[in-house]
């Protein structure tokens, strides 16, 4: 079936309609900027704009940053502070009139990517990381999500993860590729040192730049690009969705 998969980031909002069946977009993606205070109700009112582009009247998945517990918001590190203790669920729900599930943005993306890319098939431990404004995570035993883990916010060289290695810190702090590639590669070994996984999924825009850094990541375990690159939060989210509906 057909779903409208809603990524909610730090500094966009992407929305697309999914085939579920196939993880193929079936509509252009529509990004939108995320709104400046990312307030509750100034994230509902994008998501109420993007369905609304989409003319959407079917079920909608949304990934956002941070743990999510049966729809409500635990923490978020990218959006505003007033999160917290929300549920976005009933929150965009009441601002879409539709019917809307919410899951962790990570988590989402991992989704996408064991299901129909690059996790595909994989055995064992799968970790998908997502690099983008933070650092999200997703971990699978033998394809089973483990949910809401926030590997980015482990410590390395005194900074959490994110504040080292995300690809928002690149662009702050004015990094060549092989400058970012080696600050990346030693969030990776903590990573692994923690988890000791057997694969490891890098996600986000810069997984389209992988020939640029990959040559600095040098780790125990397999590490490849994500197959959906900066999708695969719109089609795990739509996923989430539909698996939702069929418990």
């Amino acid at each position: 079936m057909n779903v409208l998969g809603i990524d909610i980031g730090g500094s966009g909002i992407k929305g697309a309609i999914v085939d579920t069946r196939t993880g193929k977009l079936v509509s252009v993606r529509h990004r939108i900027k995320t709104p400046d205070p990312s307030t509750p109700k100034a994230v509902a009112a994008s998501v109420a704009s993007m369905v609304k582009h989409f003319r959407w009247r079917g079920p909608v998945g949304c990934g956002m940053p941070g743990p999510i517990l049966a729809g409500t918001v635990v923490t978020v590190a990218n959006l505003d502070k007033g999160w917290p203790g929300t549920n976005a669920e009933q929150l965009f729900r009441k601002a879409t009139g539709r019917n809307v599930v919410v899951v962790n943005d990570a988590d989402a993306a991992g989704l996408a990517e064991v299901t129909f890319g690059a996790g595909k098939r994989a055995t064992g431990v799968v970790i998908l990381l997502t690099l983008g404004t933070g650092i999200g995570s997703a971990v699978f035993v033998n394809g089973r999500l483990v949910p809401n883990t926030e590997l980015g916010q482990i410590e390395v060289d005194g900074k959490t993860g994110e504040r080292r290695a995300a690809a928002r810190v690149r662009k702050d702090e004015g990094l060549s590729w092989p400058q970012w590639g080696k600050r990346l590669n030693r969030y990776l070994l903590a990573v692994d040192g923690l988890v000791y996984p057997d694969l490891m999924v890098i996600g986000g825009g810069v997984s389209r730049r992988w020939k640029k850094f990959s040559p600095h990541v040098k780790v125990r375990c397999k590490v490849v690009p994500a197959s959906f690159h900066n999708e695969a939060g719109i089609v795990g989210a739509a996923l989430s969705a539909v698996r939702r509906k069929r418990r």
